[in-house]
């Protein structure tokens, strides 16, 4: 079994500290409600690609507009960091939108749709389920 490793557990905090830091100290009205879904840390630690999702609204004007918000308060948030984090080095930050969520729901409803319709079929072709739930029976057979 592989051990947590250093870059994993400072991709956590990292994580978790930004959270928090963007809801509390960037102040730019045009900065949506988000949550960072994921850090990743580079193995020299020299970079971390931080994963973001907008809560509401996610066109993608409104997107781009907030990954623009975090690029510029990408400085001061490394800053801010590094005052939290005990790091000789504190990686570079580069935000990006992460779909997955998105891409998530997408699929359950699709799935939802496909079984709904598999149910509307077999009830137009008679196979619905008998009072033991036995299916393409009838009770009286």
């Amino acid at each position: 079994m592989r051990e947590y490793s250093r870059t994993d557990r400072v991709a956590d905090q990292i994580q978790q500290e930004l959270a928090l830091l963007i809801q509390r100290e960037v102040k730019d009205p045009r900065l949506g409600m988000l949550t960072v879904s994921a850090a990743k840390v580079s193995r020299d630690l020299s970079y971390s690609d931080v994963y973001v999702t907008l809560l509401g609204d996610d066109s993608p004007e409104r997107i781009k507009e907030n990954l623009a918000v975090l690029k510029r308060a990408a400085g001061f948030l490394r800053s801010q960091l590094a005052r939290t984090i005990e790091l000789r080095h504190v990686p570079e930050l580069r935000f990006h939108y992460d779909e997955s969520v998105v891409r998530g729901h997408h699929l359950s409803s699709l799935i939802n749709d496909a079984v709904a319709d598999d149910r509307r079929r077999s009830v137009e072709r008679g196979d619905e389920d008998n009072e033991d739930g036995a299916p393409g029976t009838t009770p009286d057979a």
